[in-house]
């Protein structure tokens, strides 16, 4: 009888370790930090020496994450995760020396700011890390994207997205973005979009006496870009940008609790000549710091939040039913 119930014991105690060894191991399996699925280096050392083949590469239409790990290198490559190519994850060795570049720029041959990108990204659950993406047209190319996102659930840590005018199109209305521990750098309109996104803890480096972002947002949709704890920060060569203008009448471009570059211009907002916009557009702050917030001397059609509004801008409350992490 003893024996049996030591025996039981030991047996309940070994089914509960099994439980939890399975349960970590789901864990680990589900985040995207395992082992890759496919490994792209530039050298020929992993399964592919170009991002687009390894992407090429992946099932269709995956309901899990499928891992894609890129060795340092610069990849001289145009990327498309197109959109039946779903819940891809990129993950970069080292976000400095893991590049993706392209030239691209309007007009050239019949290149458009729209198919200018570096990379596109239409399929639903991206994940990019540790990554540099750059569109290397250079500063007097005009329009030239290195980052276009049309996906829905897109995330993008801890990367680099760099160039100069619309580096980042943050497209198509109803898409939710989170960009999260990143360096943005431009000079011109160089956050643009229609998307519902969000920046956390993000460098954003203005390079021109310009504007950052240009929000399109629908009317019917509630949020547009939203920049919390942010760092604005400019080249020494420059001498006053704005916060946004409406690139359509009803942008909405919100800054929460960032710090700002003495160098922003203390109206802020412009309203790209369109006096009607002042009616519709939503630009606001709240507790900006830095020698760049200067709240009464702001356009009196932009706003600084109360507090109570304040608490309605959490990354909750804007993704919904969505947590990016």
């Amino acid at each position: 009888m003893i024996f049996t119930v030591r025996t039981h014991f030991r047996l309940s105690r070994c089914l509960v370790r099994i439980i939890f060894v399975v349960f970590f191991l789901q864990k680990a399996i589900d985040n995207h930090a395992q082992v890759p699925m496919v490994t792209v280096a530039a050298d020929g050392s992993g399964n592919f020496t170009s991002v687009q083949a390894a992407v090429n590469s992946l099932p269709d239409h995956a309901q899990g994450k499928l891992v894609v790990y890129i060795k340092n290198g610069t990849y001289y490559e145009k990327v498309h995760i197109p959109s039946w190519k779903t819940n891809v994850v990129l993950i970069g060795e080292d976000k400095h020396t893991t590049i993706i570049s392209w030239n691209d720029h309007a007009g050239k041959g019949n290149i458009n700011t729209f198919t200018s990108y570096t990379v596109l990204v239409q399929g639903n659950g991206f994940v990019a890390e540790n990554l540099t993406i750059e569109n290397s047209a250079g500063k007097d190319a005009g329009q030239a994207v290195a980052l276009h996102v049309e996906a829905d659930r897109c995330v993008i840590k801890n990367c680099r997205i760099v160039g100069n005018q619309d580096t980042l199109y943050a497209g198509v209305d109803n898409s939710r973005q989170y960009y999260k521990n990143c360096y943005i750098e431009g000079t011109t309109d160089f956050i643009f979009g229609p998307a519902t996104a969000v920046f956390e803890n993000c460098t954003i480096y203005c390079k021109k006496n310009s504007y950052i972002t240009a929000a399109s947002t629908p009317q019917h949709q509630p949020h547009g870009m939203v920049f919390f704890y942010c760092s604005i920060t400019v080249a020494e060569n420059v001498q006053g940008v704005y916060l946004g203008r409406p690139w359509r009448p009803y942008a909405k471009t919100v800054f929460v609790e960032c710090e700002l570059h003495e160098r922003i211009r203390p109206e802020g907002w412009h309203n790209w000549n369109k006096p009607d916009a002042e009616r519709t557009v939503f630009y606001a702050e709240y507790k900006s710091t830095g020698k760049g917030a200067n709240p009464e001397k702001r356009v009196t059609w932009s706003r600084q939040l109360t507090d109570a509004e304040r608490k309605e801008y959490t990354v909750e409350k804007i993704f919904g039913n969505w947590k990016p992490y």
